[in-house]
C-alpha cells in the first residue's frame, strides 16, 4: 500500500472561510487566524458593520461577504470572493454559523412543546450549512492539494446540563457528517475534524445565561473556569495546522474538562 505524504500549509499561508465570522464565536475564530497570518473570508448575514470592523483593521487580509450557508449559490460567491480577493482558493473552511439561538434555559421549548420546525431550522443552519460549504470548498481543495473542514459542535450531546433539544440534535448530526465525510474526503487529503464547546463565557448567544449558570459549570471543572471564545479559538487553529496532519474524523471537547469523554 503506497502512503501519499501531503504538504500542510503553514496557518500564515491559509486561506480560511469562517462562517458566522464576524461576531460571537466566529469573531474570536476570525480573530485568532487573522493573528497567525491566515487571510480570512468572514461571512456574516446580519453583522455587516462588525465584519467592516474586521476588514478595516486587517487590509488586504480580510474580505467580507453577506452569504447564508442555507443557499448554495450564496455559499459559492462565498469562494468565488475569497478566490476574486486573494487570488487562490479557500484552503481551510470553519463551520460555525448558527442559526438564531438563545441559551436561555428557562425560555427553551421543553419536550412536551418543541415542535419539527424548530429542530428542521437548526438542522438547516448547521448541518445543511456544512454540507454547501464543504462541497463547494472540494474543488480548491483539490487545486491546493489538501483542505481543512473544522466544524464547531457542543458537549450537550454528551451532557446535556441543559436540555436544548433541537441545538442539540442538529450538531450531534453535524458530528455523524464530520465523521462520515471524513472516511470520504481523506484520500483527497482532506481532513475534516469538530471541536466542540461547553457554554462560552460570553458570547451573543450566551448572553441570556445567568451568572449563576456560568458560575455552577466552573465549579464543575478541574480548572474551575468556563471556556472563552478565545480559548476556543485556539483549538481551532490546532485542527488547521500541520500539527493536525494525521488527525481526522475526531471530536476535541474543549470545555475546561467538564466532560470527560
Amino acid at each position: 500500500m503506497t502512503t501519499t505524504t501531503r504538504t500542510i500549509p503553514a496557518i500564515a499561508d491559509q486561506i480560511v472561510l469562517v462562517t458566522g465570522g464576524a461576531r460571537g464565536l466566529g469573531r474570536a475564530i476570525t480573530e485568532a487566524f487573522l493573528r497567525e497570518g491566515a487571510r480570512v473570508v468572514i461571512d456574516y448575514v446580519t453583522s455587516a458593520d462588525a465584519a467592516a470592523e474586521i476588514v478595516a483593521a486587517h487590509p488586504g487580509r480580510a474580505v467580507a461577504v453577506r452569504g447564508d450557508v442555507r443557499d448554495r449559490a450564496q455559499v459559492e460567491a462565498l469562494f468565488a470572493a475569497g478566490r476574486e480577493a486573494f487570488g487562490a482558493p479557500v484552503t481551510t473552511v470553519v463551520n460555525n454559523a448558527l442559526a438564531d439561538f438563545s441559551f436561555n434555559g428557562d425560555a427553551r421549548a421543553k419536550a412536551d412543546e418543541i415542535d419539527f420546525p424548530a429542530f428542521a431550522g437548526q438542522f438547516a443552519s448547521a448541518v445543511q450549512g456544512a454540507l454547501h460549504t464543504v462541497q463547494a470548498a472540494l474543488p480548491g481543495f483539490d487545486e491546493a492539494g489538501s483542505g481543512r473542514v473544522i466544524n464547531v459542535g457542543t458537549n450537550l450531546f454528551q451532557y446535556p446540563v441543559v436540555p436544548y433539544h433541537d441545538y442539540t440534535a442538529a450538531k450531534a448530526a453535524l458530528l455523524s457528517l464530520t465523521r462520515t465525510f471524513s472516511a470520504d474526503l481523506g484520500p483527497r487529503g482532506v481532513t475534516v475534524n469538530m471541536v466542540s464547546g461547553g457554554l462560552l463565557r460570553t458570547t451573543d448567544a450566551s448572553a441570556a445565561t445567568p451568572d449563576a449558570v456560568f458560575d455552577a459549570i466552573a465549579a464543575g471543572t478541574p480548572l474551575l473556569s468556563v471556556t472563552t471564545p478565545a480559548e476556543f479559538a485556539d483549538a481551532i487553529l490546532f485542527f488547521a495546522s500541520p500539527w493536525s496532519r494525521a488527525i481526522t474524523g475526531q471530536n476535541l471537547v474543549v470545555d475546561g474538562g467538564l466532560v470527560k469523554d
